[in-house]
């Protein structure tokens, strides 16, 4: 049995993927992303979720001063693997304050 994967889409700009780096390089691109775009999209699945929040409240709390503010928060599931198995996804959705 032949199994078929689709090509990934590139990433847009806007959007910061969490994983294992130091959580202040992430925070880092936040921020210049935020400056430029005026929003952005933090996600973040399985383990990195609570990076992905710390990720958020460093650029609203701590460099932007209340500045930017969580527009959005989405949570869901994706199955991965094989065997398959469910794991935990997090989108949350940054804006400056006009």
């Amino acid at each position: 049995m032949a199994e078929t994967t689709q090509p990934r889409q590139p990433m847009p700009r806007d959007v910061i993927l969490v994983g294992k780096k130091p959580i202040m390089s992430y925070a880092m691109a936040a921020l210049m992303q935020l400056r430029d775009s005026g929003e952005i999209t933090i996600k973040a699945r399985g383990r990195a979720i609570s990076a992905a929040v710390d990720v958020a409240e460093v650029v609203t709390k701590r460099f932007l001063n209340n500045e930017a503010f969580v527009k959005d928060v989405a949570i869901g599931t994706e199955i991965v693997g094989n065997p398959p198995r469910n794991v935990s996804t997090i989108e949350i959705k940054l804006a400056m304050k006009k």
